[in-house]
């Protein structure tokens, strides 16, 4: 089973970066953390690396419940989404699966509120 989804756009880095944040925020997403992979890969190791993001999403409705449903869901959270440059102008907007990450746990009354976050999760990247 495939883990994510994901969409190649055609424009610069940035405006991936803003549009997968705008369309998260349609479906109630926020932004919880962002992390600068090529700015914490030069900090840290002193190397150089593609332009690389990673945005914790956060729907609070959807968390809440599930937070509920499994205390440890925690470490699961937020739903991570990925934007890359795979060359200059193409990006690539990766987001989890949870209906995927959720196999692992085992609780039933986690596959529906998996599959609903999952069925806004397509929404976003396709509408990019």
């Amino acid at each position: 089973m495939k883990y994510y989804f994901s969409k190649v756009l055609d424009m610069p880095f940035e405006e991936a970066v803003a549009r997968a944040t705008d369309e998260l925020k349609k479906e109630g997403f926020g932004i919880m953390t962002e992390i600068d992979v090529k700015k914490a890969l030069k900090e840290k190791l002193n190397v150089e690396f593609r332009n690389y993001r990673i945005l914790g999403a956060c729907n609070p409705s959807f968390a809440h419940q599930a937070l509920r449903e499994e205390d440890k869901i925690g470490t699961m959270l937020p739903c991570n989404v990925v934007v890359q440059e795979l060359s200059e102008g193409r990006q690539e907007v990766a987001a989890i699966d949870p209906v995927a990450s959720m196999q692992a746990i085992e609780n039933p009354g986690l596959r529906e509120i998996a599959a609903q976050v999952q069925e806004k999760l397509r929404k976003v990247v396709d509408r990019l």
